[in-house]
């Protein structure tokens, strides 16, 4: 739905501007790597661990982290970013000194936080730090008017991508595009432009 965009979108339009703006997709890793990823190791804290890392919490000092599907983030992990968001401390993997991160979090998920909260598959106490304020990214297939300007944008992107003219797109596939139901959201709206194009 461009929650990555949108959330891009409010950091460049804040005092935040000029900072760093880091971006995690939490379902894409294990428990370990992402509590490495998040909080940072030092050297020897586990196999593999052949030189201290800076964690995305550290990088995003200053700016704005983005935590995507945060729904996904494993329950002891849930602990752990709490504790950061309300004392703005955390300690790297394998190290005994807090350190200090002053950041901006937006957290996207597709799930329902509050139910997953009711149901104990999500901190409740987490969510209500985290609900602070919320947007609601409509799906594209609900987004009509903004088809063509995204079909459009693709198009642009993957002629010059595949060295052709400008490709353009008929007015009647523009209209299957704008019926059709985009389970896969923008994504799925993408990799069809690019599938044409190539």
């Amino acid at each position: 739905t461009g929650k990555e965009v949108f959330a891009q979108a409010i950091h460049e339009n804040s005092n935040r501007i000029g900072k760093s703006f880091v971006a995690l997709n939490c379902s894409t890793f294990s428990k370990e790597i992402l509590e490495s990823e998040l909080f940072g190791h030092k050297q020897g804290a586990f196999t593999g661990a052949v030189k201290d890392k800076k964690g995305f919490i550290e990088e995003a000092n200053g700016g704005t982290l983005f935590l995507d599907e945060i729904g996904e983030m494993p329950l002891e992990l849930q602990a752990k970013l709490l504790r950061v968001l309300e004392t703005n401390e955390y300690i790297q993997i394998g190290d005994t000194t807090p350190k200090k991160s002053n950041f901006r979090l937006i957290a996207a998920t597709n799930r329902n936080l509050k139910t997953e909260s009711e149901a104990h598959h999500f901190r409740s106490d987490l969510y209500f730090r985290l609900n602070i304020f919320e947007i609601v990214i409509p799906h594209l297939r609900e987004r009509i008017k903004d088809i063509a300007p995204l079909a459009q944008y693709f198009v642009k992107q993957f002629s010059a991508k595949t060295n052709k003219q400008t490709l353009s797109i008929d007015p009647e596939f523009l209209h299957k595009l704008q019926t059709y139901h985009w389970p896969g959201n923008i994504r799925e709206l993408e990799n069809l432009i690019e599938r044409i194009a190539v």
